[in-house]
């Protein structure tokens, strides 16, 4: 088999890496929003849902959760099984989103207080205080954080594969099987290309934010 073929097929499970990380970041990032509003509610019962679900999310394995999602709704109910991509990017959504919500909330809980009470002596309502005040500065805030787990979602991308999702690197370990080595080894070029990126994506925002000395 060609190099070129191999190398084919491997851009192209890659592709399936992709398409789990951007449909995680789209949906999750909207959700953790929502989680981290939950997580600061003064209503007391609704605080302690929503951190005691983000808790068990943290705190249980990814891939766990990708086999659950997978496998729960067949054992559970009528026998079917959600689609091997789908399962993987509801998991990645429902993990992601309660960690992007911890960060949030300590990007918006580490803007002074005195600065919600200038916006109410302005007569601002709580929602222009967010938007016009608060938010562009819990977006300064979170960007490195955000850097971080935008690069390590990439990665954890591979997880799909206790699934049998054949992303890159299952693809890679049957080529391995084979008798050839380099295809596993040329799976890092590939993640190594991606963060690349968004490192210098993540240093550009951080330039665009400047003026926000936090």
């Amino acid at each position: 088999m060609s190099a070129s073929v191999i190398f084919t097929s491997l851009t192209k499970t890659f592709g399936i890496n992709c398409q789990i990380f951007f449909v995680t970041l789209l949906f999750a990032l909207p959700l953790g929003l929502i989680i981290s509003f939950g997580s600061m509610s003064r209503f007391t019962p609704l605080r302690a849902i929503v951190k005691t679900f983000v808790w068990i999310i943290r705190g249980t394995p990814l891939m766990l959760q990708i086999i659950i999602i997978f496998y729960g709704p067949g054992l559970l109910w009528d026998g079917k099984l959600l689609p091997r991509v789908t399962a993987a990017c509801v998991a990645f959504v429902i993990n992601y989103a309660c960690y992007f919500s911890e960060i949030y909330r300590g990007g918006i809980q580490s803007i002074p207080r005195g600065q919600y009470e200038a916006g109410q002596v302005l007569g601002m309502t709580k929602t222009q205080i967010f938007f016009k005040v608060t938010l562009l500065q819990v977006i300064k805030r979170v960007i490195p954080p955000m850097g971080n787990e935008f690069m390590t979602l990439i990665k954890d991308t591979a997880l799909a594969n206790v699934i049998a999702t054949k992303e890159i690197i299952m693809m890679s370990k049957e080529y391995a099987t084979k008798g050839l080595i380099w295809p596993l080894f040329s799976t890092a070029l590939f993640f190594l290309l991606f963060c690349g990126i968004l490192t210098l994506l993540f240093g550009w925002l951080e330039k665009k934010m400047d003026y926000f000395r936090v």
